[in-house]
């Protein structure tokens, strides 16, 4: 989805109004509970604290008319965001957004729009889908020594990298996941899972699907998504306490609408509302600590109950900004860290493509216990 100045919303002093948000502390009307006396960023890391970052939407853009080269907007912000994150371990985070210090990274989450044109067809789009495939992969590496990225990182697919489930970036990525060390791995290659210290982590592609029961076309194909994560669920957090981290591009809550499997306005809609529905059946019962999630291109954090109602009690959903979008210079990610009692969220953001950046003046705090 490619981003306009409408679109963007402020980040530099302020927190969002009407979702429950309050300033360098937690936000209001969540969950209370396991929250006193948190530890701060920059205590000392063990096998039960996880800090990470979680990205999106970096649409690797080539040049039309030089197909063999990036837009050079592209490259600043890409190159300024890996920059920015390879640089933010042990520095000083503002007392606004929580105090402490940044600590040591599992890895980066990536929620998909990886390039640009995969979305598009003709000889000239597909060159410009290989300059920009290539362009991720010499930048991101893969286990954090291979390029530019100094971490691991973990990547989904969305829509502009390819909404069919075929193309370059579904082959790449396909490779890619069999060179990492997982704890499961769909059939496709596709989906697969790990852990971080206390946490699950499940990356499932562009959307979450398909119901079986329901028989009609999907608009972006969910790549038998939702199979996996039931097998996957069932596997390593059969307890139902285990924390879990589900990483998907697309948004969920705008799609949770009454299922009708004859409904043809489905057929326009990015996620079938009955295939939402299977999803948020198939995870309730389970301890999943957040759901992250690009594709708008605005950092938006809420709970979610399978409608799509703001609600004071549900599973977190953590939108990522845009992080380098080659149109502007407004972008952003998340730091979390997750120990056994709760997760932190954070946001850094820019104004001008990473040549600076800046700590929204935040907080998010989410009890790791399932209340």
């Amino acid at each position: 989805m490619s981003m306009t100045s409408n679109r963007r919303r402020f980040l530099s002093t302020s927190v969002a109004l009407g979702t429950g948000y309050a300033l360098a502390g937690s936000p209001l009307g969540f969950a209370q509970d396991a929250l006193d006396a948190p530890a701060k960023s920059g205590e000392p890391d063990s096998a039960d604290t996880a800090g990470f970052f979680a990205i999106g939407d970096t649409h690797y853009f080539a040049n039309e008319k030089s197909t063999s080269e990036l837009m050079e907007s592209s490259i600043l912000n890409c190159h300024g965001l890996i920059d920015t994150l390879n640089k933010l371990p042990g520095t000083l985070i503002p007392e606004q957004s929580g105090g402490g210090l940044v600590g040591s990274i599992r890895g980066v989450i990536h929620a998909g729009d990886i390039i640009d044109t995969g979305d598009k067809r003709g000889k000239i789009q597909e060159s410009m889908q290989r300059r920009e495939w290539d362009g991720y992969v010499a930048d991101f590496g893969l286990t954090g020594t291979e390029g530019r990225l100094k971490y691991p990182v973990y990547e989904v697919h969305g829509n502009h990298d390819s909404p069919g489930g075929d193309g370059l970036a579904i082959d790449g990525l396909i490779e890619r996941t069999k060179k990492r060390a997982v704890l499961s791995r769909s059939a496709n290659g596709l989906h697969y899972s790990w852990d971080w210290g206390p946490v699950h982590c499940i990356n499932l592609g562009i959307v979450v699907g398909q119901d079986r029961a329901i028989d009609q076309r999907r608009r972006y194909n969910p790549l038998d998504s939702l199979d996996f994560l039931i097998g996957d669920l069932q596997q390593h957090a059969s307890d139902f306490t285990k924390p879990v981290l589900i990483t998907h591009h697309v948004d969920v809550a705008r799609y949770s609408k009454p299922c009708d499997g004859t409904d043809a306005a489905n057929l326009g809609m990015e996620w079938n509302p009955c295939d939402v529905a299977a999803y948020y059946e198939a995870i309730r019962k389970y301890n999943v600590l957040a759901i992250m999630y690009g594709h708008t291109h605005v950092r938006n954090i809420q709970r979610w109950n399978g409608t799509p109602q703001k609600v004071d009690n549900g599973i977190p959903l953590l939108n990522i900004d845009n992080s380098s979008h080659f149109s502007g210079g407004n972008q952003a990610f998340f730091y979390l860290e997750v120990d056994s009692k709760e997760m932190r969220v954070r946001e850094i953001a820019t104004k001008d493509s990473w040549q600076t950046h800046y700590w929204t003046p935040s907080i998010w705090r989410f009890p790791v216990a399932k209340a």
